[in-house]
């Protein structure tokens, strides 16, 4: 293990145990990585949005600190977590637009990556509401398209976090991209 990702990990485990000086010492060190994770999802989010890459990395950290919960056990888990907190910042933000608007203009995601091949004027709420359907149909599946297409993890990586094996991840992986895909496209009829 690299020496970074070996302090990164060392400082995880401080924390974990309740040391929240490791989480200061921890940001510095990963500061880089959760902003071009943060620019990822960015990239994605229509013109003239208010809230800039920064201010997405400032508020996840917040929301980090503040969950009791998060205790990521290594640095693939730590960016996982960062990756579901950023998702559902933006998630909330586009349900607090809509419900302002009362149905006018929707936020649209528009998935560059070959990953997962959806309609680019599927919006960040419907995929979010396609996940959640997915996830209590099959929890794993879920994950892995949260880990995987959002959080930028590869094969390996996914499989690490979710402690099954590499084969499981992309059999997995395979068969939601086609649910969600149907999935989708069903409420893509629907709304017409």
């Amino acid at each position: 293990m690299e020496p970074r990702a070996h302090e990164i990990n060392e400082l995880l485990e401080s924390w974990s145990r309740g040391d929240q000086g490791a989480i200061d010492k921890l940001v510095p060190l990963v500061y880089q990585d959760l902003h071009r994770l943060a620019h990822r999802y960015m990239a994605d989010e229509r013109p003239g949005q208010t809230l800039q890459t920064t201010a997405l990395v400032n508020e996840a950290y917040v929301r980090l600190v503040d969950a009791a919960h998060a205790n990521p056990q290594n640095r693939i888990h730590f960016f996982a977590v960062c990756s579901r907190v950023m998702r559902q910042i933006l998630v909330d933000r586009a349900r607090s637009r809509q419900a302002l608007k009362r149905g006018g203009h929707v936020q649209h995601l528009e998935l560059k990556e070959p990953l997962l091949a959806v309609d680019p004027r599927t919006d960040l709420i419907a995929i979010d509401d396609a996940l959640q359907a997915l996830a209590a149909i099959d929890l794993r599946k879920s994950r892995i398209v949260e880990l995987r297409f959002f959080g930028g993890l590869s094969i390996k990586e996914t499989a690490e976090v979710l402690n099954v094996s590499e084969e499981t991840v992309q059999r997995d992986w395979k068969l939601a991209k086609s649910w969600l895909r149907r999935e989708l496209a069903r409420e893509s009829d629907d709304g017409q």
